[in-house]
């Protein structure tokens, strides 16, 4: 039996999770799916709501082969912060992420979430390359 932990911000990624773990998964294990949002000002409905809708896309693809717990955080934390602490928190045996190349630029201006969760999680992690949409 597996745990794994999804991060998630949008219906296309977790599409892209979902097929890394089509192969993998298999009766009694766990997956959590995680979208994470900074909350207050810097986060509007419409970013709820797309993290609700890439939350159910993995319950939608998974829950008929593992067990499948989506959690949506909303508590002013960073969405690193957030995936690596659940990821301890339910002692992931693995953490999987999706990652856009990113110009060096936008890197310096808006950061990486991605960046983050790698350089701060103690767990074994997959990264799942996604295309930009």
């Amino acid at each position: 039996m597996t745990t794994f932990v999804l991060a998630t911000n949008s219906v296309h990624t977790s599409a892209l999770l979902c097929d890394y773990l089509d192969d993998r998964l298999q009766a009694g294990d766990t997956v959590y799916a995680v979208n994470s949002q900074r909350g207050g000002d810097d986060t509007s409905a419409a970013e709820v709501r797309d993290g609700e809708d890439a939350l159910n896309a993995v319950t939608a693809r998974l829950s008929g082969v593992a067990d499948v717990e989506t959690h949506q955080f909303v508590r002013e934390n960073s969405p690193a912060e957030d995936v690596v602490g659940y990821a301890e928190e339910v002692d992931a045996d693995e953490l999987v992420i999706g990652v856009r190349k990113r110009n060096p630029t936008s890197k310096v201006v808006f950061g990486s979430v991605a960046q983050d969760i790698l350089l701060t999680a103690n767990r074994p992690m997959v990264v799942v390359p996604q295309e930009d949409v």
